[in-house]
Formats: structure tokens, C-alpha cells, sequence
């Protein structure tokens, strides 16, 4: 009996189970092996998991972490928390970072370069390209034309000083021309440091979705078992390395277009 038992106790922990469970069968009635791993939750759920946690084991290691990636079903943990949604929020995150790129960190020399100027009229705030036409004249001098909203004009002029780029409008009749300074080394430079700034603040924003999903995952702590809050914490801090790869990107792709 001895060399049996030796052997059994060479086969992975899941082999291990399958065959001990085989053995124990012709000898007495089938028992619950599942019931240690998740507290209360049915043998169809901990099976479904421990499938999960196998197949995580199995993945290739993160270069230069040494740690295996997850990749854990959403629906297994539905009850849980919504992953999806976290992924969602997650991204939300990225489009805000890409929204403030846009509107904050470019060298001013297209008509794009106004979109996000918000201009206060007394029948509400609208986008400037809304009321009125915006071109590039020359890469020193962008025009917008007010002719379809006279009245906005002087609205409009304000908003454009007070965008934050550092821009002086003058009026020419329905038209509004806007001198653009030419792009030092100097401004690149600032505007290369406020893409960083940006970028870390979408990071801290991204950091908050995790901690928010990490304290929802902890709140089943009493009907699932421990190893499988951390499995979720572990794919929940993936997503966020994921994420912020994701966002180091950008800022490279951004500071390369300011820099060269």
C-alpha cells in the first residue's frame, strides 16, 4: 500500500483529488472535497473557480515581474462584483486622459486647437465651432468666421483668452482673427511637462477604481474564501497595470509629437 500511496502523493494537487476521491469511492459513499475551498457556496461555483485559478496558474510569466497573469470569466463572478464594469470605469479614465491631451496639450496650429473652447452667450454655452467657422489662415493666424452668430462674438472672444492657451483674439467685423504665437522650444517643453502632470493624475484617478473594486470584492469575504478574494484582487490590479500601461503609451506617442 505503501508504493500507492507514494505515488499518489507525486500527482498535482487536482490529479491528487480526482484520484483519491476514485479510490475512496469503492470504499465508502461520495463525500463533499469541495466544501474547504469556498465556505458556502455550491460545488458547481468552487469547481468553476478552481478551474479558474488552474488555468491562471498555467499562464506564461510577466516579463520582468515574475508574476502569472489571470484571466478570470466575468460571468464566475458576477455575484461579486462586475468586472466588465470595473474595465469600463477603468476606461473612462484613458478617454478623460485623451479629452485633456486634446484640449490642453497641443502647439496651437490647426483649427482643431479651438474645439474645446467653451464659449457663455445668454441663450446658454456652446462649442465655438458651433457658432461659428473656424480655419487656419496661415500656421501664425487661425480666423473664425461669426457671421452666423454676430451677437457671440464678443463671447467668444473672451473665451478664447481665457482658454488658458495663452491666446489673444481680435475682432475684424464678423470675423475673429487669432494670432498664433510661433511654438518655442520652451512651450514644447512646458507642454511636454503638462502632458506628465496629466497623465499621473489620470493614474491617480485610476487608482481610486481599483481601491473602489478591491473594497467591493472584500465585502464577500463571508460566503467566498479567501483565496478567491484574491484572485480577484489579483485580476483587478492587472487590469489597472494594464491600464496604465495603456496611458504610458499615450504620454510617450504625446511627448515624442511635442519634443520630437
Amino acid at each position: 500500500m505503501a508504493g500507492p500511496l507514494r505515488w499518489l502523493r507525486q500527482l498535482p494537487p487536482l490529479l491528487r483529488y480526482s484520484a483519491l476521491g476514485t479510490v475512496r469511492s469503492s470504499l465508502q459513499a461520495p463525500q463533499n472535497v469541495w466544501g474547504p475551498v469556498l465556505n458556502d457556496c455550491s460545488q458547481s461555483r468552487a469547481w468553476q473557480m478552481l478551474q479558474v485559478r488552474h488555468l491562471a496558474a498555467k499562464k506564461a510569466k510577466v516579463k520582468g515581474k515574475g508574476q502569472a497573469r489571470v484571466n478570470i470569466n466575468p460571468t464566475l463572478v458576477e455575484d461579486i462584483i462586475s468586472l466588465e464594469e470595473v474595465d469600463k470605469e477603468m476606461q473612462a479614465v484613458v478617454e478623460a486622459l485623451k479629452e485633456d491631451f486634446g484640449k490642453n496639450v497641443n502647439i496651437r496650429t490647426s483649427p482643431g486647437a479651438l474645439d474645446h473652447v467653451i464659449v457663455t452667450t445668454k441663450d446658454g454655452k456652446f462649442p465655438l465651432n458651433q457658432l461659428g467657422q473656424v480655419s487656419l489662415k496661415s500656421p501664425q493666424l487661425i480666423l473664425v468666421n461669426m457671421s452666423n452668430f454676430p451677437e457671440s462674438a464678443a463671447a467668444a472672444i473672451k473665451a478664447i483668452q481665457e482658454s488658458g492657451m495663452d491666446l489673444n483674439p481680435e475682432a475684424d467685423g464678423p470675423l475673429i482673427r487669432v494670432p498664433v504665437p510661433k511654438v518655442t522650444r520652451e512651450h514644447r517643453e512646458k507642454l511636454a511637462t503638462l502632458a506628465k502632470q496629466l497623465t499621473n493624475k489620470a493614474k491617480e484617478s485610476l487608482r481610486r477604481v481599483r481601491v473602489k473594486a478591491v473594497n467591493q470584492t472584500k465585502k464577500a469575504k463571508s460566503t467566498v474564501s479567501e483565496d478567491t478574494i484574491k484572485l480577484i484582487e489579483k485580476q483587478i490590479q492587472q487590469m489597472m497595470d494594464d491600464t496604465s500601461a495603456e496611458m504610458d503609451t499615450l504620454l510617450a506617442a504625446k511627448t515624442k509629437e511635442l519634443l520630437g
